[in-house]
């Protein structure tokens, strides 16, 4: 059974330097978050059972760059969407998307595969990489995402992100409408 913890683990070690920055930089925005430790969470059928002990939907997210790798994005979207490049190239004016090298995830969030998180654009203090957040993930009162590792998941409240942690990292997302089904 997965439990629920109020705020950062009491023992914090083990734990990379990633996920403790984290946990810091939401304690001093004094933004209260919930922490839900698990398995890694490598898909999104994983996340099922941490959606359901988060009591909140913990995205899907996709690091995204063009053709040239000159411009990346961070989309975030909800879990049971399919993604589908050309509605999103459409929305953001560029003309082929494609998952980015994980060396890039790596040079701009200090990110691994599989623990891909809003919370890594902390670490993208030189702004390469655009947020792009569909309008589906703001709806609920909570969002869920990872502390930068993907053995451990978040709650926060959907207003902190968007009104406290985003302008705190100088991060403006663009906010885009995917379509559901397979379009």
């Amino acid at each position: 059974m997965l439990i629920l913890h109020d705020g950062r683990p009491e023992n914090e070690a083990g734990r990379l330097e990633n996920e403790i920055k984290t946990y810091d930089l939401l304690d001093s925005l004094k933004v209260e978050y919930q922490r839900l430790d698990h398995e890694p969470a490598m898909t999104m059928d994983v996340c099922g059972d941490i959606d359901r002990s988060l009591h909140a939907s913990v995205c899907k997210n996709l690091f995204l760059c063009n053709r040239q790798e000159t411009d990346f994005y961070l989309l975030m979207m909800p879990g049971g969407k399919r993604f589908k490049t050309k509605h999103l190239s459409a929305q953001l004016g560029v003309a082929r998307l494609s998952f980015a090298n994980e060396k890039y995830m790596d040079d701009f969030l200090g990110l691994a595969p599989g623990s891909v998180s809003v919370m890594g654009l902390m670490n993208d203090t030189g702004g390469r990489v655009q947020l792009v957040i569909d309008r589906e993930v703001l709806e609920p009162e909570y969002v869920g995402c990872h502390p930068c590792i993907n053995t451990s998941s978040i709650r926060l409240r959907t207003k902190d992100l968007t009104d406290t942690i985003l302008p705190a990292i100088n991060h403006k997302p663009i906010i885009v409408e995917l379509p559901n089904g397979a379009e």
